[in-house]
């Protein structure tokens, strides 16, 4: 039996409450598990062929716009995501775009593993795109809880 995935608001010791602001989208899931913050990051972004097939098309679609579709050159990087913090209450990943500054926390506390996004869109292109991805957001950030807790 796999451990309970919980909806839970994000934990007041998270650096990502620094960057939130009024009308930011803020999501949390956690789950109890043993491991560290980076461990679970590296095991929760070993996503399944079909989310990488979407991360994929997504990248194919939006090269042309010039948004970012990898981790800077020469960045720590887990999966396509930049290595913003690392240490061990809390794992930093994400970038800012010219459409949007996103974020994915990893932290433990307690027994559970805390995994929030939080995104701030800068016009309305990044307000839709956030709107377009969201069905496959909830999806793959529950995938990524399910395999953090296995």
């Amino acid at each position: 039996m796999s451990a309970q995935i919980r909806t839970d608001p994000l934990p007041s010791a998270s650096s990502l409450w620094s960057m939130h602001r009024p009308g930011d989208f803020l999501d949390c899931y956690s789950v109890e598990s043993p491991l560290s913050p980076r461990a679970a990051a590296e095991r929760g972004l070993q996503m399944p062929r079909w989310a990488r097939a979407l991360l994929a098309l997504r990248h194919a679609l939006v090269r042309p716009f010039g948004l970012q579709t990898a981790a800077p050159r020469g960045a720590e990087a887990l999966g396509l995501f930049p290595v913003q913090k690392d240490d061990p209450g809390e794992c930093v990943l994400g970038f800012d775009d010219r459409h949007l500054n996103f974020r994915i926390a990893v932290l433990r506390q307690g027994a559970r593993i805390y995994l929030s996004t939080w995104v701030h869109p800068h016009n309305l292109w990044g307000r839709a795109y956030l709107l377009l991805v969201m069905p496959f957001h909830i999806l793959i950030v529950r995938g990524a809880v399910r395999r953090i807790g296995g």
